[in-house]
Parts: C-alpha cells; sequence; structure tokens
C-alpha cells in the first residue's frame, strides 16, 4: 500500500512502501545505463528488491519523522514508475530547507513530465512541509537539468569544485535555489508563480 500519494493530470506522487520494492527495482533495470553518469558507482545488488524494500523501510521512518520525502513518479495511465523526485536532507531550526535530487525514465524525457511532477513535489514541500528553501544542485553541462531547474523559478548561488562523487570520480556542481513566498505571504499558493 503507498503510504502518501500526489494525483497529477498525468503522473502521480507516490511514497512507496515496502511491499512495492519491485515496482522500483524495475524502473532502475530498466534505466541503469541511462543514469550511471548522473549517479554514484553503486554495489551489483543495489537495486535489488530486496535492497530496495529495506531502504523504502528506512525512507518510510524518514518521512514518518520529517528528515526526507521520496516520491516515486507514477504513470497515471498504468502505474508503472517512471521516475523519482526526493527531497533530502530537510533541517529545521532558523534553516527550513531540503536538498532536491530527480531523474526521469530514459524514454519519458522530453514531454514535461518531470516539470509536472516537481511542481507538484514543490508544492507539496512549500504548503505541507512548510519549508522556505530548496537546494537543487546538477553537474555542468547538463543542460536538461539546468533548463528545468530554471523554468521552475530555480536560481543559481554558486559553483561547487569537486562537489559529489558521481560515476566514478569527483564532479564540480552547479548549486541553485528555489525560496517560498508563502513564509512571507501565507495566504499565497507556490503553484500561482510559475503562471
Amino acid at each position: 500500500m503507498t503510504i502518501l500519494s500526489l494525483p497529477c493530470k498525468r503522473v502521480t506522487l507516490a511514497i512507496l512502501s515496502p511491499s512495492q520494492a519491485a515496482l522500483e527495482s524495475d524502473f532502475y533495470r530498466r534505466n541503469h545505463a541511462h543514469l550511471a553518469p548522473w549517479s554514484p558507482v553503486r554495489a551489483d545488488d543495489y537495486h535489488s528488491p530486496e535492497r530496495i524494500r529495506s531502504r523504502l523501510a528506512q525512507q518510510a521512518m524518514a518521512f514518518d519523522e520529517g528528515y526526507a520525502v521520496h516520491f516515486a513518479v507514477l504513470d497515471r495511465d498504468n502505474g508503472q514508475m517512471i521516475g523519482a523526485c526526493n527531497f533530502s536532507g530537510i533541517v529545521r531550526g532558523a534553516f527550513q530547507a531540503c536538498y532536491l535530487g530527480y531523474h526521469i525514465c530514459e524514454s519519458r524525457q522530453g514531454q514535461g513530465l518531470m516539470r509536472e511532477a516537481l511542481e507538484a513535489g514543490i508544492g507539496y514541500m512549500f504548503e505541507t512541509m512548510n519549508l522556505h528553501r530548496i537546494m537543487a544542485n546538477y553537474i555542468p553541462g547538463n543542460e536538461r537539468s539546468a533548463r528545468l531547474l530554471e523554468r521552475l523559478g530555480f536560481e543559481r548561488e554558486g559553483y561547487a569544485k569537486d562537489y559529489l562523487n558521481i560515476a566514478g570520480r569527483w564532479q564540480d556542481h552547479v548549486l541553485t535555489a528555489l525560496v517560498s513566498r508563502v513564509w512571507e505571504d501565507p495566504d499565497r499558493q507556490w503553484s500561482r508563480r510559475l503562471g
């Protein structure tokens, strides 16, 4: 049973339960080569149903405790997992912020599906989780991510040398962030900004 579900026009954002591990495992099996240039090097069994089942249990606990929200992006027509958007490292107190990471199935790129998913996910994080800032970083040269984040209103804030070990080597990242205006005007919905 899905822990949380946010239906959108063409996709559904869902926090999967451990019993849905095969759904996620299938997504990563189908997209291993496509995602490899943008991912850390993983053990061979990292995306096995058994390992994913354990991670989904940990992610459910992190959601319950308010530390992270890991959404699977599901096709509304057939329920197949076509991507993910994760809001992790939630910090409260004076910061009220998190990090965003996302990816989509190679065959579903360029259809606006990730933008639809991220708009819903960001709206949830700002309006329901009441965060003030979402940070998203990308490898220079990843023009799809750069354009998507810009369309969503993220602003470039910096450049980090050797920021993350991706595809087996330390890689620079462009640092971006989106700040919620809901904090300044609680009656204003974030999604209205996209007009």
